[in-house]
């Protein structure tokens, strides 16, 4: 299966009506959903912190923070990478869960997933 590719509405919580459409990709590998930083700071959301990530072979260190995201009609927020101009946008499986959403392999899309309270 290639990559499940989404159109995803960002806004910053504290201004909600302002939002913008971006194109990614669901990466069920990737803890984390990627939102490059020229789009963030354009909705005026502000990193939180910095972390340190295992990727590209070695180590890098990231601003972090929290975002708003509409997927599938629905709007939650979400802990986001401040990614640079060359990253792509990805949506990570702790939005997925967040949005009580999972990858159809079949369709190549997404779908509500079962919930299970346990």
């Amino acid at each position: 299966m290639g990559f499940v590719r989404v159109r995803v509405g960002v806004f910053n919580p504290a201004v909600p009506d302002k939002a913008m459409e971006i194109d990614g990709i669901v990466d069920t590998g990737a803890i984390y959903t990627v939102i490059r930083r020229d789009i963030l700071e354009g909705l005026s959301i502000k990193p939180s912190g910095r972390r340190r990530f295992k990727a590209f072979g070695g180590y890098v260190e990231r601003d972090i923070g929290e975002a708003g995201l509409m997927i599938m009609g629905e709007r939650r927020i979400v802990p986001v990478i401040f990614g640079e101009t060359e990253d792509t946008m990805v949506i990570g499986i702790t939005a997925l869960e967040i949005f009580g959403l999972e990858v159809d392999p079949v369709r190549g899309s997404l779908k509500e997933a079962e919930l299970l309270l346990l």
